[in-house]
């Protein structure tokens, strides 16, 4: 295994985790902090990111939003739980994708822009099972914990 592969895969990883865990928790530690601007002026399913930013949806949809971007960054830091972390990325950077544009069209282009190049990155570290160095995950399968069944699955 070439350890050029290796640094780039483990470095994507964690700028990946360090950029979602600045951008969620700063949303979890702000209480003015809510998702409803954001999803009410949605330019593509308008309708769908409306009935989200609906105030009476908004005491679970702003944590369960906050808290995902900070577990995803948490997890692919420690390189714990990646393949369902970095999922989850993708899963997070499609949904924020369409309300920015009229989709096709984005600034600069058609169809690709920073969600959707993010959105792959997280594919890639899913993946890669390079990513997969350097982090808590293989020590934490050695213990009894991660000789649970369900555990040892998100681990790997």
């Amino acid at each position: 295994m070439k350890t050029s592969i290796v640094f780039t895969a483990v470095a994507l990883r964690i700028t990946l985790g360090w950029y979602m865990f600045f951008a969620g928790i700063e949303k979890v530690i702000n209480p003015e902090w809510t998702a409803a601007g954001f999803l009410g002026g949605a330019k593509t399913f308008p309708e769908f990111y409306a009935w989200f930013a609906l105030p009476v949806n908004s005491w679970w949809v702003d944590p369960l939003n906050a808290w995902a971007i900070t577990l995803v960054g948490v997890a692919l830091l420690l390189g714990v739980g990646i393949r369902p972390a970095a999922w989850g990325g993708v899963a997070l950077m499609i949904l924020y994708y369409f309300p920015h544009y009229v989709f096709p069209t984005v600034p600069h282009g058609f169809i690709v822009e920073s969600h959707v190049i993010y959105a792959v990155a997280f594919i890639l570290v899913s993946l890669m099972p390079e990513a997969y160095r350097f982090s808590l995950g293989e020590p934490l399968k050695k213990t009894p914990l991660g000789q649970i069944p369900l555990v040892k699955s998100i681990l790997s």
